[in-house]
Parts: structure tokens; sequence; C-alpha cells
């Protein structure tokens, strides 16, 4: 194993090397904090750094050395969107609105990642409140994509994903409440997993509670399996977390395709768009996928108007996190945030019951599919340019951002995106992998398939 760029390791090929001792914890924490000094100020993916870094380099360093490692993290650098509470550091989501106060305690995931020996080496930036998917915010500024400056990484996993993409680290956790994990790892070439609904605790909960996950963001499948077994498990703090004993999710994981059902979702309860880059990895997908011996099947499926249901609770739920808002700070908030927050402030509460409603009907309609699993688009076009205009958001939501993945937040199945290569202008492209409520690690088998098969 080369070990003399330890940026260039994935978690489990940086364990390997601590195991056979060619690497400590220290040297891969400053070869990634001296990457981090070298492109950050041209990236911008953390909104604040973990001082206590060092220290929990030099522990895992001397357990490693005394071959006391604990742990399935030991040592490996992690970083954790500004969306999740991290002890010691302020969770400012995005906001000029909030306060830089420290927070007490960990979040569950990060008491996870902590007991599992993970050295966290900052906070990602976030879109303000993780509502949109250009990786821009007002605290924050422009984060933008190492494939090319010019355009966004994606968000609101903004920072992770352009993290994972430049080398800061092989884990980063994001969160996904329409696409937030998915969008801006398609957009970065990274894979990104978005659990099935309570698989990862969360608490506290943000505006989009009862569809919003955390989740991993890696360059490889085997880590995003590492990292979400990590991750996963019941916590008493979040009471829809999945009552389940520690499950690995790599076990299985080299199992490859042959005989699964596979289907192709070309048609998410509403015209969603997709251009000939999309297109194109999606038919890549089913060639490899097919070749490995699943058998494809196209997929019909009646669903309700998707674009509207998940507009509605997207745009009552930031009309909720307006209110939380002390009114006086009110003209700090992104221009675009408010625009729909004051849209969506008066939606009658039956409106809200019958969104939920229809998001049920969607979750049952996919639920009574015959398949293991399903391939679609995960975006509609590569990475958009750092700074273009945002005139409508609402329709945003639907044509540019998120119409492959709102639903799979809706009925709360396991989705991840996984890299595919990159177009003619040098940009990545991606294909989306489903599956069944609770299946995720159907969905890891099935991309690790992929993953093998595209080299």
């Amino acid at each position: 194993m080369d070990v003399t760029d330890p940026t260039a390791l994935d978690a489990e090929e940086l364990l390997a090397a601590y195991a056979a001792k060619k690497l400590n914890p220290l040297e891969a924490l400053q070869a990634v904090t001296e990457r981090i000094a070298r492109r950050n100020p041209d990236i911008n993916a953390f909104a604040v750094m973990n001082s206590q870094a060092l220290q929990a380099a030099r522990d895992s360093a001397r357990r490693w050395s005394w071959g006391e490692a604990h742990g399935r993290l030991d040592g490996v650098p992690v970083t954790v969107k500004d969306l999740v509470d991290v002890a010691g550091l302020p969770t400012r989501r995005g906001s000029k609105a909030t306060e830089a106060t420290l927070v007490a305690a960990d979040a569950p995931l990060v008491k996870r990642l902590r007991a599992a020996g993970a050295v966290i080496i900052g906070k990602t930036t976030t879109t303000e409140f993780g509502w949109k998917s250009p990786g821009d915010c007002p605290l924050n500024g422009i984060t933008r994509n190492p494939w090319n400056l010019a355009h966004t990484p994606g968000g609101s996993s903004s920072g992770a994903a352009a993290a994972a993409s430049s080398f800061f680290g092989p884990l980063h956790v994001g969160t996904d409440a329409g696409g937030s994990i998915r969008i801006p790892a398609a957009w970065s070439g990274v894979v990104g997993l978005k659990p099935t609904f309570g698989r990862v605790p969360q608490w506290p909960l943000g505006a989009f509670g009862h569809v919003a996950v955390a989740g991993p963001m890696t360059r490889s499948v085997r880590d995003a399996a590492l990292m979400v077994s990590v991750m996963a498990g019941h916590d008493a703090a979040d009471p829809f977390s999945l009552p389940e004993p520690p499950r690995d999710f790599l076990a299985g994981i080299e199992d490859g395709v042959r005989g699964l059902r596979i289907g192709i979702l070309r048609h998410p309860g509403f015209a969603a768009p997709v251009d000939a880059d999309g297109l194109a990895a999606l038919e890549a997908a089913r060639v490899s996928l097919e070749a490995q011996g699943a058998k494809i099947a196209e997929l019909q499926v009646a669903l309700p108007d998707m674009s509207a249901v998940f507009s509605q609770i997207w745009g009552v739920a930031l009309a909720r996190a307006m209110d939380t808002v002390a009114p006086e700070k009110r003209a700090l908030i992104d221009a675009g945030l408010r625009q729909v927050a004051e849209l969506f402030r008066a939606t009658p509460g039956v409106e809200v019951m019958r969104a939920e409603a229809m998001r049920v009907e969607a979750a049952h309609a996919m639920a009574a599919l015959d398949i293991d699993a399903m391939i679609c688009p995960a975006v509609p076009h590569c990475a958009p340019l750092a700074e273009a205009p945002l005139d409508d958001p609402i329709a945003a939501l639907w044509q540019h951002w998120a119409p492959w993945t709102m639903l799979f937040n809706l009925t709360r199945q396991p989705a991840l995106s996984l890299p595919m290569g990159v177009n003619a202008a040098g940009l990545p492209t991606a294909v989306q992998v489903a599956a069944p409520l609770y299946r995720d690690d159907v969905v890891l088998r099935v991309a690790r398939a992929l993953e093998r098969g595209l080299g």
C-alpha cells in the first residue's frame, strides 16, 4: 500500500495502514490539514475548524502504537455538516441570524462517531437552514466545486461534498431532506447515501424533521457502508430512530446483483427533467447491471404529483423555520428563503394534511413494487454555475435541483447517488440507486456492484 499521500486513502485504507504501522492518525491528520490549508481558501468548504482534532489524533496514535485501537473509525478524519451539533463548536446553520454560542453536547450521530474513535476535524458549510441546492449561504459565502471553481458543488451539504471531492478526509456527514446529500454528491463526483428514515438518530430536529435524514458522503461505496454502520442505531433522543441492534452494512456488500430484480424509474410522479448526460449515466448503469446478471425492468408506478407534494411540504417547513427567527433579524436571512416562507406562511392546515396524505399514498405505491432495487437519474443536469441568479426558487426546486431525489424523502426509502464519470465539460455525472424501505443493504450492494463494474 502506498501511503506517501495519506489524503488519497479511503477510510478502510487508512485503517489498514494504521494496523500495519505504515502510518499513524497524527500523520494522516497532518496531511489532511496541510491540504485544507492549500486548497480550502479557493473552495470554502468549512464553517469552522475543530481545535481539538490534534489532541484526538494524538490520542488515537497512542492507542494504535499500544495495540489498543478502539472503535471502527479510530483515527479516521471526519467532518460534520453545520446543521448537526458538535460539542465545543457553534451550530450556525449557515445563517447570520444565529448565535455563535458553543454547543454543550454532541448530536447522537456525533456521539457514535466519537465513540468509534473518529477525529472530527471541523464543520462544513451548508445553505442557510439547508433550504436550497446551490452551495452558498449568507454566513459563509459561496462554496465552490473542486472540479471547476466556477460551478457549485451543490447543497445543502455543500461543504461536505466539496470536502469529500477535495480529499479533505475520507468521511463526511451530510443531511438530506429533499436531496441535500445526493444532489451535491452527484455534482461533486462522490458517493452520497440517504439512509432509510430513522436509520441514523437525529436530535435536535430541524424544519424538515419528518422527511430529513443524516448520512455519509464519501469517495467509495464501502466507506459509505462503514460510516453508516457506525452512525446507525436507536437513540432515545430520537423517538423515530429504528429500534434495531447494531448492523454491519459491509456484510454482503460484495455479493453482486445476479438474480436481483432492478427497475428503471423514468417518471417520479411528474415529468422530471433530465439531460443527455443524465440519460447516458442511467443507460451505462443499466448495461453494467444487466451484464452482471441483474433482471432489468421498466417501472410503471401510479404516483401523485410529487413536485406539488414536496413543494408544499418544503414551503411550509421554511415558513416554520422563518418563524423561529427573531423579527429584528429576519432581514439577515437569504432573500430567496424569505420569499418562499412568505408565499407559504398562510397555507391552510387542511392543505398541509392533504400533502401529508399524498406523501403516504406515494410510499404505499412504491412499497407495492415487486423489485429488489431501482435506478433513476440523480440530478437533472450537471453542476450549474456557483453564482447563477435565482429568480424563482419553487420552479428551481423541481426543474433544476431535486426532481429525482425528493420522492425518496417523501417515501422515506434509502437512496444513493453514485458517480458515473464526467461529461464533455469535465463535470461529474451520476446515477441514483434506491431500494424498498429499510433495505439500505441492497442499495449499498447494488451501488458497489456498479462501482466495481465501471472501475
